[in-house]
């Protein structure tokens, strides 16, 4: 991203927590991007001092996994500036609304916060400084957190990329993760594959069967949402939304032959953000928001539970349970009122 909107002419500040990680960025102060995106950029300032980071500017983008995203909130409350905007990309679910309750314990600048509901790109950093980015989003639902700040957010982002489609509220960018669906399953079912070393395509190597559950699982999933009264896309439905040039009858034929999706190799290890971002950040506050409404989501849970047998953790303790993120209560309504404010 830092390297795709300095490409497009803006001055950017990529911050990492930890530069010894991208070292080679930091000195050249560049990034190589191939494929979809051609192009050397560079940038105008590397930095792990989130101070230096964020002074003066007028975007924010944050790339980490969702798990950070309350970490990185109280990290950058002392030092916001007020009418910034910060935009989570993306946000998974609650994402939003989680950082806004926790960057507002510590602050009371006028900040734009929103969520993404998903990440523009499909790509992978090959080297440090060298990204292959395989394919970009045509169409990314986007909603703000105030509701009300929707259209002054997207007027910014769209003015420098535009693939952003507003969204009625953040319980749609929420409900819409997608990944959520798509990437926890497959490391389950191929957990003995990735523990042994195997190497294997993500996307490419769909098979029916796991295709078959993801449309079980993902049909949980639209049930909730039509029960806050939100028709959204399913994931077969939602690939073809993102990646236009997407060709396949069925689900897993659109896995297999995404331009966007080939050759993505699966992570080497349980220890992945398929597992430790999109079970607490995803299928965890779906879970919670099911039960407000009285749907019944056993693949969901099983999904949480194994994984979490194989991770040996608890995402109950620090995830995205309603209690976690200040929105202990048990109505319906009061959620979509909340949620559409």
């Amino acid at each position: 991203m830092a390297g795709h909107f300095s490409l497009l002419g803006h001055q950017i500040t990529l911050y990492n927590r930890n530069l010894s990680k991208i070292a080679i960025v930091a000195e050249s102060k560049s990034i190589c991007l191939t494929h979809a995106i051609e192009g050397t950029a560079k940038l105008y300032c590397v930095t792990d001092d989130m101070v230096k980071a964020i002074r003066g500017a007028e975007l924010i983008m944050i790339t980490t996994t969702a798990d950070a995203h309350r970490e990185i909130a109280l990290q950058m409350s002392p030092h916001v500036e007020d009418n910034q905007i910060i935009v989570l990309n993306p946000g998974r679910t609650l994402g939003a609304i989680d950082f806004y309750n926790s960057i507002s314990k510590s602050t009371q600048k006028r900040l734009y916060i929103g969520e993404a509901q998903s990440l523009i790109y499909a790509c992978r950093a090959e080297t440090p400084g060298n990204v292959r980015i395989i394919g970009v989003k045509d169409k990314v639902y986007f909603s703000a957190y105030p509701w009300e700040d929707t259209s002054y957010i997207l007027k910014t982002l769209n003015g420098i990329f535009n693939c952003f489609i507003q969204a009625s509220n953040t319980l749609v960018t929420g409900l819409e993760n997608i990944g959520a669906i798509l990437h926890p399953s497959v490391i389950l079912f191929n957990a003995a594959a990735i523990e042994r070393g195997t190497l294997f395509y993500f996307y490419n190597d769909m098979t029916p069967a796991v295709a078959h559950f993801l449309e079980q699982l993902d049909k949980e999933r639209l049930s909730i949402g039509r029960a806050y009264g939100i028709d959204l896309l399913s994931v077969s439905d939602w690939i073809s939304f993102a990646y236009q040039n997407t060709e396949g009858a069925t689900l897993c034929e659109k896995m297999q032959h995404n331009p966007a999706y080939y050759k993505i190799f699966a992570p080497s290890t349980l220890e992945s953000r398929l597992l430790t971002e999109d079970l607490p950040t995803g299928i965890l506050p779906m879970i919670e928001m099911a039960k407000i409404v009285g749907i019944s989501t056993p693949l969901m849970e099983a999904v949480l539970n194994i994984g979490q047998v194989l991770l040996n953790r608890d995402f109950n303790i620090h995830g995205r349970t309603l209690k976690n993120i200040g929105l202990d209560i048990e109505d319906r309504f009061q959620i979509v009122q909340i949620m559409s404010r």
